[in-house]
């Protein structure tokens, strides 16, 4: 039997790529976040996972207010039922730095971190082995044309420079990156296995920025100014271990994979009719 999988934030960038990349797979159901707030405890049993790609902004610029984090309102309407709760935390709960462990010490410079890393904690009070926390690096995907994203990405910056024509060069700095194919994939691993606790989702490995802006700009034809830089906000580097994650899943994460779809990124941004 296919599991049932329920979605909250339907015209999210990850959750429309859940369910593009996965309906075929799994017995999805895709809801907003106003849609399931006023369901009461029964609706959420005929589910196995819960996964909410939903937010609000005021969770991400301001300082932690419970009214704010959708999750924990989640967690309370399905702490006595039997549903596996997906929380996609962030890279950010720890201070940028080389090998990042699920052990090694919270550090949050910004609301946003220190806000994942509270709802993280009272999750783990309500929901306990139901609750898989996934603390993800940055993720580099396409959002679907009109669907507004709440806060900005690299590509997001990317795309603003090149739509300036300019190129910025962040020198030395790297970061650890997944595709949205990649963490798809990653994620649907994860729900077969049941797996629950705190787990770093990444490559692992350094992607230097330099690399990364020369992929996406691939098919651009256009001469473009080049601006070398060596600080600024994309220029926390940082790697995450994914030891614990490659233990659970049977999944090679390559460098390889998210070059081949950061091309593909450049050929939908550049070819595009």
């Amino acid at each position: 039997m296919s599991l049932k999988i329920l979605i909250i934030g339907k015209n999210s960038f990850i959750g429309i790529n859940i369910y593009e990349k996965l309906k075929k797979k799994l017995d999805i159901v895709k809801l907003s976040f106003d849609t399931v707030k006023i369901k009461n405890e029964s609706f959420f049993k005929q589910f196995q996972f819960i996964i909410n790609c939903s937010i609000n902004h005021n969770y991400i610029s301001k300082k932690y207010n419970a009214l704010y984090d959708f999750d924990l309102i989640l967690a309370h309407k399905i702490k006595f039922t039997d549903c596996r709760y997906v929380f996609i935390s962030s890279r950010k709960v720890y201070y940028p730095k080389f090998n990042i462990t699920e052990e090694s010490r919270t550090n949050p410079k910004n609301h946003y971190g220190k806000n994942k890393l509270i709802t993280e904690k009272k999750l783990q009070e309500l929901l306990n082995s139901k609750l898989l926390i996934m603390r993800t690096s940055n993720i580099l995907g396409l959002k679907k044309k009109n669907k507004r994203r709440i806060h900005k990405t690299f590509l997001d910056f990317f795309y603003q420079n090149i739509t300036a024509n300019k190129i910025i060069l962040y020198n030395n700095c790297y970061k650890d990156f997944l595709s949205i194919n990649q963490f798809v994939n990653i994620l649907f691993l994860l729900i077969k296995k049941k797996a629950y606790g705190v787990v770093n989702v990444s490559l692992g490995k350094k992607v230097y920025l330099t690399n990364i802006v020369k992929w996406l700009n691939y098919f651009n034809t256009k001469n473009v100014e080049h601006i070398s830089v060596n600080k600024g906000i994309n220029c926390d580097s940082f790697t995450l271990n994914n030891n614990r994650l490659k233990k659970i899943i049977n999944y090679k994460i390559l460098v390889a994979d998210l070059k081949k779809d950061c091309l593909e990124i450049s050929k939908k941004i550049f070819l595009k009719k």
